[in-house]
């Protein structure tokens, strides 16, 4: 068996995923299978100590993004330049320990018990570890994080380390590494250049850097103390580039904690000027140390309880379909908080790079509805203000094929409008995603009853995609019908087909529904639609 391949195997539990038992085989289906986050960024479930085994560290910021150069065999008319790609970003939740001077690696070391939780009810995940390193030094390691659903710009992990046989010297270290790549880079290329490091006194650092070509600023800062045995340890600190590392010392006896705390505070240009990005990490990270670690998990959690009373379906019976469930409807909300319409839900959520983490059909197709029954509607209105801001981009995106007069073809992938999927038969021709996002339209009206976004956002998408339509077709005089040559459906497995039946019964909805819109329009809001 392929290390880094074998699927995870976790228990049923109704709120809870639960894996017991070391597989070093599993690390990297675990790590998307844990993944946790808030909405504005998210994790996978790496070790926060080293593990020198296969896996992917990955650490990752909504609507921040590099174009990736295109890599092919061979070009095809047509192709993107790019595919646009959600970055790993500065790895924030590092701490390190060494025993008697011997690192702690689950890789090396002997594991005598594994157990990690993902409590879907909290948004927190935990993890505990007995493991006898080769000193013989028998250890224990609890770690528990959250991305904060309170404080959006805001994380904090604790890890506790002690030793059951012996008194033992402990070495502890935490850090903020900006040094990271994407795995799955075309090109191999760095994503970020380093904008430099902070550390103002020990215990308190800051690594700012940004994003090449698109220009995103980020900046990350950490606040970090260490307690043993009750007593607060005074840190060094160290500085190199794009990292910033506070470490202690201390020589404990068996079964003292060593306990490391770490606050941190993740700040980007989406949200700040790129001179003040930097002080408003401060400015976060200030406010969250004030309030305490189990102060920022108790309003965490009281957020994610408030998710969850709107949100839950329960499953009478069935503890499988109801763990299910749950965690799907734990990613769909730590993947989307709905509170930015310059945002989108990626395929993968935040649990890894396939996909790149940009926007398919897939939102306004199976995602959407969910959000439309479990929140208030103004979250599901920002998923389709995503697709009313990027019009202007769909007309040049039809434009490029030929179309004209306002045509409208949305893309397959994209992180700014602009299509950077880069198989021609799928992004050309797999059109059926322009119905989805007007059935999309059509869902949110009649849910909410917001029939003034129709006047003000909602026609405008509808005309440009009408207008795709009524161009895409053309008349078969030997059918003596209207017919569309040269699509891909929606299950993808048929290219350059005639006549896809759900591709074709939703061109001609939107049509209808476009035409019925018009009549209302003019109708109820005859100066908007004029």
């Amino acid at each position: 068996m392929a290390v880094g391949k074998a699927s995870p195997v976790v228990e049923v539990h109704p709120w809870q995923v639960i894996e017991r038992g070391w597989r070093p085989e599993t690390v990297r289906g675990s790590e998307s299978l844990f993944a946790i986050g808030n909405g504005r960024f998210g994790q996978r479930a790496n070790f926060e100590e080293t593990y020198t085994g296969d896996h992917l560290r990955g650490s990752y910021l909504a609507g921040v993004y590099y174009p990736d150069k295109t890599k092919v065999g061979w070009w095809k008319n047509g192709y993107p330049e790019y595919f646009a790609k959600v970055l790993n970003a500065t790895n924030w939740i590092e701490i390190t320990w060494r025993v008697d001077g011997e690192e702690v690696d689950l890789n090396t070391a002997e594991v005598l018990d594994f157990e990690r939780i993902l409590d879907l009810k909290s948004g927190v995940l935990r993890r505990a570890v007995r493991m006898r390193l080769h000193s013989g030094a028998v250890v224990r390691l609890v770690a528990e994080r959250f991305c904060s659903m309170a404080r959006p710009d805001v994380a904090a992990v604790r890890v506790t380390l002690s030793c059951e046989n012996r008194e033992v010297s402990v070495e502890a270290a935490a850090a903020v590494d900006g040094n990271v790549r994407n795995e799955d880079s075309n090109w191999d290329d760095a994503f970020w250049r380093v904008d430099g490091e902070d550390m103002p006194r020990p215990g308190r650092g800051l690594v700012a850097n940004t994003t090449y070509k698109t220009e995103f600023g980020t900046a990350t800062a950490m606040a970090a103390q260490c307690d043993c045995a009750g007593n607060q340890l005074l840190p060094s600190g160290a500085t190199s580039a794009a990292r910033v590392e506070a470490a202690w010392s201390c020589t404990v006896g068996p079964d003292v904690p060593v306990t490391v705390t770490k606050y941190v505070a993740i700040a980007t240009t989406l949200y700040h000027a790129q001179d003040a990005v930097q002080a408003a990490a401060w400015e976060q990270l200030g406010a969250a140390e004030r309030e305490g670690f189990e102060h920022l998990k108790r309003e965490h959690e009281a957020v994610w309880a408030g998710i969850w009373e709107r949100s839950d379906i329960a499953i009478e019976g069935d503890d499988a379909a109801q763990q299910a469930i749950r965690f799907n409807i734990f990613h769909l909300n730590a993947t989307y908080r709905g509170d930015d319409a310059r945002l989108n839900i990626g395929p993968k959520g935040f649990t890894g790079e396939k996909y790149g983490g940009a926007s398919y059909w897939d939102t306004e197709a199976y995602c959407l509805p969910f959000f439309l029954a479990s929140h208030p509607a103004h979250v599901a209105r920002n998923l389709l203000l995503y697709r009313h801001n990027h019009l202007d981009r769909a007309i040049e995106n039809a434009e490029k094929l030929g179309f004209s007069c306002g045509a409208a073809l949305y893309p397959m992938v994209t992180m700014n409008g602009e299509e950077c999927h880069n198989e021609w038969e799928i992004t050309f021709e797999e059109i059926h995603r322009n119905g989805a996002i007007a059935f999309a339209i059509f869902n949110y009206i009649r849910y909410t009853g917001d029939e003034h976004y129709l006047a003000t956002h909602g026609f405008p998408v509808l005309l440009g995609i009408a207008r795709f339509w009524a161009q895409r077709v053309n008349w078969s005089e030997a059918r003596r019908a209207w017919v569309m040559l040269g699509v891909t459906g929606p299950n993808e497995y048929e290219n350059n087909v005639n006549n896809n039946w759900y591709t074709n019964y939703l061109a001609a909805w939107c049509l209808r529904y476009t035409a019925d819109c018009a009549d209302l329009l003019a109708a109820r809001y005859p100066v908007e639609f004029e």
